[in-house]
């Protein structure tokens, strides 16, 4: 199979179930950013050492992939999408509370960094709000499952916990935020 095929030379591409659009469209927009977000959490799994956190953003993965495809849909080809369920969102707070219990008290703003795997993580987290908001905008222009916002939302907060999760992990201190 050939990765290229030159039907996106002129600026457009065309969407799952066929419809060509501009590749600015908020649509392309939306489905890229969760593809960014997507290789962001591949990289910071090759800086996890923790199973249980690796786990989580492996699944995490899929899922975004499964996220993509309906945001890459045309609304002709509905039937051959995965399933976005609430419960996957519930799945992170599970996770988010399982950290937590380990974390100590938040008490001020977390400025991102203290080692590479934490900033990579906090670099995750703002690509994971810029996807929210793009998926925010698609959402004013067709309908979307609001699971897909919903989950986007909770993995923003999951990974500014998985964040706190590995400093503590890795011994280091919180940069907290300092107003001037």
């Amino acid at each position: 199979m050939k990765i290229y095929t030159k039907t996106g030379d002129q600026g457009q591409t065309s969407l799952f179930g066929g419809k060509r659009v501009d590749k600015h469209d908020i649509q392309i927009e939306a489905y890229g950013t969760v593809d960014e977000l997507n290789s962001a959490i591949g990289l910071l799994i090759s800086k996890v050492e923790d199973t249980s956190l690796e786990d989580t953003l492996k699944a995490v993965q899929s899922i975004l992939f499964d996220i993509g495809s309906h945001l890459a849909s045309d609304g002709t080809a509905t039937s051959f999408l995965p399933e976005i369920k609430a419960e996957l969102s519930i799945q992170l707070e599970e996770d988010i509370d399982r950290m937590n219990t380990e974390l100590p008290k938040l008490t001020s703003f977390i400025l991102p960094g203290g080692n590479e795997r934490i900033a990579t993580c906090h670099l995750a987290r703002t690509i994971c709000r810029r996807a929210e908001r793009r998926v925010v905008a698609l959402g004013q222009a067709v309908d979307l499952n609001p699971s897909l916002l919903i989950y986007l939302n909770r993995l923003s907060d999951h990974l500014f916990v998985a964040a706190r999760y590995l400093a503590m992990l890795d011994g280091i201190d919180e940069v907290k935020w300092n107003a001037k």
